[in-house]
């Protein structure tokens, strides 16, 4: 039987929740994951977006509920295509709505992180030819000032792009995602855009906020990457799939430093892009080539097959915190547990890492906050602190939500916690 011993945080750490707007608000918007869900076959279980979780109207249920769960960081995002729904023409009505959900999470004492690009793009940019195109960069730059400007009074805190790494894998490498490319060649150009992208927004938005205080920076996906074998040439190609993955693409966006393939686009200097470093972790893997290998039977793993490896939390955030000497924020971490079965323990094991070894990481942002639209996923894959009945839209807090609500007021986990939460009779 696994023993637990209690943990407190004895450094600041805020804890909060996250969620993507193509995830969770519904309703009619045209953009690429509206227009891929509607291709049969494309979503595991056929559902769409246009449901989610209601969240554009029922916002303040969910920050409600929020509140009542101690939770007061919040990563939350903009749906490019509400803003910018034809080329050139922005939505005062989408960003008055952005406005009001804003004023309302401070008003319940909850700051927003706000992300400005978590995977959707509207569907005219995606005719051009999403961001393999030219005027991509300049195009995206357009939105990212004008929305930035309509809330800078409301946020101070953003992250320009999520996960470029996974975007550009699962859209232009294995084609599962939009817009179902398979070519190498379009990934890394894709990757390296993005990267550009960030620096050139991240430029943007202190332009804006001139002297007034603002926190930028990106949301990379990283993942632990074991060889599978202790053979010198799989040793090389895992490290060489990793710095195409994760390193080389971090190095550009933090640092504005190109290395072979992402060099640089000209125009942009060398300096420092964020203000801290995003890290989005959920599990280690082995790689042959670009296939992903099977999970050893020995190991945990979720509803999703991944697998559960609590030690990675700790490994990433200290790699990265000592090449760039910045903060770290997990902005996102979180598991796939339709039964909440192991999400309590999931949130104990890796928040315990952090607590005991991560003096460095100033935020942890748990994904997600209730469960959604899992992109290729659909609504099968169940993330959230709060379940949710997609048919009546009824939210229902598990029993993990109680438990990290308990972790937030009790800056860490009592023994009284472990009893109520851990141990084998506590169902």
């Amino acid at each position: 039987m696994k023993e637990f011993g209690p943990f407190s945080f004895t450094h600041p750490i805020a804890l909060g929740v996250a969620t993507a707007p193509t995830q969770i608000e519904g309703f009619p918007t045209e953009n690429s994951w509206y227009d891929w869900a509607s291709i049969p076959g494309k979503i595991v279980d056929g559902s769409s977006p246009l449901r989610a979780n209601e969240h554009w109207t029922r916002y303040k249920e969910d920050i409600d509920l929020m509140a009542s769960l101690h939770i007061r960081h919040y990563r939350l995002g903009l749906e490019w295509s509400r803003i910018e729904p034809q080329e050139g023409r922005f939505d005062e009505v989408a960003v008055a709505h952005y406005r009001e959900e804003l004023s309302y999470l401070l008003e319940k004492g909850i700051r927003p992180l706000v992300t400005l690009h978590h995977f959707s793009n509207p569907s005219w940019f995606e005719r051009r030819g999403g961001f393999l195109s030219k005027d991509s960069i300049d195009i995206f730059l357009r939105y990212v000032r004008y929305a930035v400007a309509k809330i800078s009074d409301l946020c101070s805190e953003f992250i320009t792009v999520n996960e470029p790494n996974v975007y550009a894998v699962n859209g232009y490498l294995y084609g599962i995602w939009p817009p179902g490319r398979k070519k190498i060649s379009q990934t890394l150009s894709v990757m390296k855009r993005l990267a550009v992208c960030h620096l050139r927004a991240c430029q943007a938005v202190r332009e804006i906020y001139g002297d007034k205080p603002v926190r930028v920076g990106y949301a990379n996906h990283f993942r632990i990457f074991r060889s599978p074998s202790e053979k010198v040439p799989a040793r090389i190609q895992t490290r060489l799939i990793e710095y195409l993955f994760q390193d080389g693409i971090t190095r550009l966006m933090t640092t504005g430093r190109g290395s072979f393939p992402f060099g640089l686009f000209s125009g942009v200097k060398k300096g420092l892009y964020c203000d801290f470093i995003g890290i989005n972790y959920y599990t280690r893997c082995t790689m042959k080539g670009f296939n992903e290998l099977p999970v050893p039977a020995s190991s945990p793993r979720n509803d999703l097959g991944w697998e559960l490896y609590p030690g990675g939390i700790r490994l990433l955030a200290k790699k990265y915190y000592e090449r760039f000497g910045l903060p770290v924020w997990i902005t996102e971490n979180g598991t796939a547990d339709a039964a909440d079965g192991f999400r309590s323990l999931y949130l104990f094991e890796h928040l315990q890492e952090l607590a005991l070894n991560g003096s460095f990481v100033e935020r942890y942002y748990h994904w997600t906050f209730i469960d959604n639209f899992e992109w290729a996923e659909g609504e099968t894959a169940r993330f959230g602190l709060v379940g949710n009945d997609f048919e009546r839209q009824k939210r229902t807090v598990r029993r993990s939500g109680h438990f990290y609500a308990d972790i937030i007021s009790n800056r860490g986990v009592t023994p009284a916690m472990i009893d109520q939460y851990l141990s084998p009779d506590s169902d």
